[in-house]
């Protein structure tokens, strides 16, 4: 015997709502209170109810997903701990309203733009998240030209229709970082970045500097690294085999900085006794790790879970406003200390 299949009726009917009701509680859209959504997807879900995804896009001339291009080598990417957790934010808010997450990775930014125009002619987005803003970027004007939507992670220095969803990477966490370490006594502070064509990485070494000048403490040596492990510990070799070395490093990223660790106590400088770390984004090994990475807190889930409502609501009402997540906050831990020598060391 055939399973006759639930329909959209079928779920008004038993929640004791109008169609319409359940097709904005289904699709996530706005306009509907968070009870009555909350009631009508507990009635689908005690139904059986499942979406007929070809038939929607059918009604409605929607791809019900979204892209996310990311212009990074495969094997960078697969190191890079805050993706996985932006994804996974953004797949908890896109899996409820029943699209797709479609990512493609590119090897060389270059290839971005004929990306982003197959996306847009084949019909197979609805919009996309712009991440790794680059100064000047060009995807904004591309991605306007081509009616596509989108959402940017942190405002682009270029005019931009589009909603941005920001965290302050730079001001509440480098420069308290930097501060960190300037009220322990440190004068040779360094930075290791990452790529300097990205904007935050540019924010966070700018960050840094300005704290240094405020302190009047004359600015350390900065390494660009690329945010992977290895190219943190080679930074890190580059930094201790100066003439006079830093006493203290501050980290783009906890990947690095918890390879720059490891380098020091390898080449038999005890962290923090002799060289004070600080990271950034508060992975989750970072308060594992011996000893334990000193860093400023962020959320790339919940930067993820933004970015998917603004851009939701951004498609269903042709607009949306920028939203601003909760500032970064310093977690000192065990890697940070005063500098050797120093009083009360």
């Amino acid at each position: 015997m055939i399973k006759r299949v639930v329909t959209i009726a079928d779920v008004a009917s038993r929640a004791g709502v109008s169609k319409s009701a359940v097709s904005f509680a289904l699709n996530g859209r706005p306009g509907l209170a968070e009870a009555t959504r909350q009631h009508v997807l507990d009635v689908a879900r005690e139904m059986g109810w499942t979406p007929n995804q070809r038939a929607r896009s059918l009604a409605v001339s929607r791809a019900f997903a979204f892209g996310l291009i990311l212009a990074r080598a495969p094997e960078l990417l697969s190191s890079d701990p805050f993706y996985p957790s932006f994804i996974a934010g953004a797949e908890s808010v896109l899996s409820k309203s029943g699209y797709a997450l479609l990512l493609q990775v590119l090897e060389h930014p270059a290839e971005d733009a004929a990306a982003y125009r197959r996306l847009a002619t084949e019909g197979r987005v609805d919009g996309v998240f712009l991440t790794d803003l680059r100064h000047g970027d060009p995807r904004v004007a591309l991605l306007s030209e081509l009616e596509l939507p989108a959402v940017t992670l942190n405002r682009s220095d270029v005019p931009s229709p589009f909603p941005a969803v920001c965290l302050d990477d730079s001001a509440p966490g480098i420069t308290a970082a930097t501060e960190h370490l300037l009220a322990l006594g440190h004068t040779r502070i360094a930075h290791v970045t990452g790529p300097v064509e990205f904007m935050h990485s540019v924010r966070r070494r700018d960050a840094w500097r300005a704290a240094l000048a405020a302190a009047g403490v004359p600015e350390g040596p900065v390494v660009v690294s690329d945010f992977t492990a290895s190219g943190g510990a080679a930074a890190t070799r580059e930094l201790l085999g100066l003439d006079e070395p830093p006493t203290a490093i501050v980290y783009g990223n906890d990947l690095m900085a918890m390879a720059g660790m490891a380098v020091a106590q390898e080449l038999g400088l005890l962290v923090p006794e002799r060289l004070s770390v600080t990271g950034f984004d508060d992975t989750e090994l970072a308060a594992y790790v011996h000893p334990t990475l000193t860093t400023v807190r962020t959320s790339p889930f919940a930067w993820g879970q933004e970015a998917a409502r603004t851009l939701l609501r951004l498609v269903d009402s042709g607009s949306a406003p920028d939203v601003e997540l909760e500032s970064p906050e310093l977690i000192v831990r065990s890697s940070t200390a005063r500098p050797y020598g120093s009083p009360m060391t």
